[in-house]
This record gives C-alpha cells, sequence and structure tokens, in this order.
C-alpha cells in the first residue's frame, strides 16, 4: 500500500495495513542530510530533496513543505534573518500604530510564497501518486503573533480587539488564495499553524479565531483537498472547539494528557494525530519507552490515530531512536 493511499484511506475510515506515520521533521530532516538550516528554508529544491530522502529512509508516509512559520510575516514586509544553522527570526516586530500599514501581499511577488507553490509541484511531478503531500499556511492568531510578538498580540486581545480582528481579516485575505496556489500545484492536504492559540484560552479563541479557522478549513475542503490544525501546547480547553472547525487532521501535542477523552467528538473522516513526547520519548527514550508510547497513543485514539509526535522531531534526537519510531508503527500492523 503507498503512503497516499494508505492515509487517505486512513482518514476516510477504510481499512490499512497499518497507521500512517507523520512525523515533522525539520531541524532534524537537515541535520540527517548535511544541509544548513539557512538552505532548508529559503531553497525549495534544497528542501524538496531532503524531505524526500527522509520518507525513503524512514518510511514516512506524506512530505511537508515545513520549515519555519516567517514566509507569510516576511511577505507582510518584516524582516527575517536566516542564520546558517538556527532557527529564523524576525528582527523587529511591528508597534501597534504600524499594523495599520499592512496591506495584502501579492503572492507572485514574494520569493518564499512562490517558492512554497514551486516545492509542491516538485512532489507533485516526482510522487504525486504515491506520497501524502501536504501544504502550509499560518493561521491568523499565529500570524498576528508573528507580526506583533506573543506577548504583544495576546494583550492586543484585551486592549485592541478591533486592530486584531481587522488585521486578522487582513491574514486571512492573504491565507485563502495561498491555499488555493497550493492545492492547484498538487497538495493533498493544507496544514494550518495556529500555534499561540494554545496561549489564550478557550474565550479568545472562540472570540476571535475558531470561525477564521472554520473558514480556511471550509476553503480547503471546497478544493476537494483535506485540512490539518497543528496548535502546539496544551489544547486541553480548546481541543472540542478545533474538532467542531471540521479539519480532517488534528494535531495533539504531548502537553495534553490523554487524547481519550476526544475520540468520541470525532465526526466519521477526522482523526487526531500524535502525541508522544519529542524530547522525553523521541530524543532520550530506549526502545521500550518509544515503543510502548506508539501503542499507547494507538490505544488512546482507539486506532484513529496517526503516528507523529507532538510536535518537531528535535535535531538532536538519534537515528537509533527515529528508527526505533519508525519501526514501532510497522509493529502496529502486528497488533
Amino acid at each position: 500500500m503507498n503512503s497516499l493511499k494508505r492515509t487517505l484511506d486512513f482518514i476516510r475510515n477504510r481499512p490499512v495495513d497499518r497507521p500512517p506515520f507523520h512525523p515533522i521533521v525539520m531541524r532534524f530532516a537537515a541535520r540527517y542530510a548535511n544541509v544548513n538550516y539557512r538552505e532548508f528554508c529559503i531553497d525549495y529544491k534544497t528542501k524538496y530533496h531532503v524531505m524526500m530522502k527522509c520518507a525513503e529512509d524512514f518510511s514516512l508516509d506524506w512530505v511537508t513543505v515545513m520549515s519555519d512559520p516567517y514566509a507569510e510575516t516576511e511577505a507582510f514586509g518584516l524582516e527575517v534573518v536566516y542564520p546558517e544553522n538556527d532557527l529564523p527570526r524576525v528582527k523587529r516586530t511591528l508597534d501597534i500604530e504600524e499594523l495599520e500599514s499592512i496591506t495584502v501581499p501579492n503572492i507572485k511577488e514574494h520569493h518564499r510564497l512562490v517558492n512554497r507553490v514551486r516545492e509542491i509541484e516538485e512532489y507533485q511531478r516526482h510522487v504525486g501518486e504515491d506520497c501524502f503531500i501536504v501544504g502550509w499556511v499560518e493561521g491568523p492568531m499565529a500570524e498576528y503573533a508573528n507580526l506583533r510578538g506573543l506577548s504583544n498580540a495576546c494583550l492586543d486581545l484585551i486592549e485592541y480587539p478591533d486592530t486584531v480582528r481587522s488585521v486578522s481579516d487582513i491574514i486571512m485575505e492573504l491565507a485563502v488564495p495561498w491555499i488555493t496556489a497550493q492545492i492547484r500545484a498538487g497538495a493533498h492536504c493544507i496544514g494550518i499553524g495556529d500555534a499561540a492559540c494554545s496561549q489564550i484560552g478557550p474565550q479568545y479563541y472562540l472570540q476571535f479565531f475558531f470561525e477564521r479557522q472554520k473558514i480556511l478549513v471550509e476553503h480547503i475542503h471546497s478544493l476537494g483537498a483535506l485540512a490539518k490544525l497543528h496548535i502546539c501546547g496544551d489544547t486541553t480547553h480548546i481541543l472540542p472547539d478545533v474538532i467542531k472547525t471540521g479539519v480532517d487532521i488534528i494535531d495533539v501535542d504531548h502537553l495534553v494528557p490523554s487524547m481519550a477523552d476526544y475520540v468520541p467528538l470525532l465526526g466519521e473522516m477526522q482523526v487526531l494525530c500524535g502525541n508522544s513526547d519529542p524530547v522525553s520519548v523521541i530524543q532520550n527514550g530506549n526502545k521500550n519507552v518509544i515503543t510502548e508510547s506508539v501503542f499507547d497513543c494507538y490505544r488512546q485514539t482507539c486506532g484513529r490515530g496517526i503516528v507523529s509526535a507532538g510536535c518537531e522531531i528535535t535535531p538532536e534526537t538519534p537515528l537509533e531512536n527515529f528508527r526505533c519510531f519508525r519501526d514501532a508503527v510497522h509493529t502496529l500492523s502486528k497488533s
């Protein structure tokens, strides 16, 4: 069974040989392929080859365009610094008054936006019939936090709610056509990264971002693709509402104590994804610890969970441990 069919059948609740294996590999992938992280982020051909190497060598059931959250941020006019072998960062976030000058970027005028589409075209050209291809956009809260800084963004929900709404709408005006461009390029699924939502609680999540995420999910579905929502951190109190967005794949971080409570809330073709601890389990654990975590996640989800860590596999993860993670997934087919 190829990776694309396995993933689509699993989400559609059809029989599969084993659950899909969708670990988030970014810095780990670059280090494995001996590529500096700046090149991984800004050169789509390099990232394509790195991700394909990881998919082939570790039996991954997906390939993604993920690297850092600043492609849209740079398009909005902020300066992003790309260290040779570290995470990119924004040089200076915007003051509240500067948000008034924010306008919707033209996708074709910004190399990182264009390169993401080109990367998906590469995947589609070479493995489009075999591998699950996932594009990516930043969700409205995550992108607002990129523009303002997380602390300011959280305070703005209280002090400048109208500004948050108006800027979030501009963020959405970029996200919708960029989603369209990625799906037309060949993405089977679009991931929405909205990590900052775990920091604001259910009241502000529902007030500002639930409906906007739902609009993105519905737009993705209208184009015939699947949607994935990734929110890092402890999402215990917003997970029921996240599920109500209608998103197909719901990532669950290791800070959520158990996924079992949320399985009854899933629709027939919704699945969870996670939630092994990427540090204490995957990076620092041994074969028994890793295998037990994979099996525990499988039991918690009643078999309706894609196998992944709660967030990104760390670059310090030993290859032996990552191979144990992969092997544990294959063991599930025999359980």
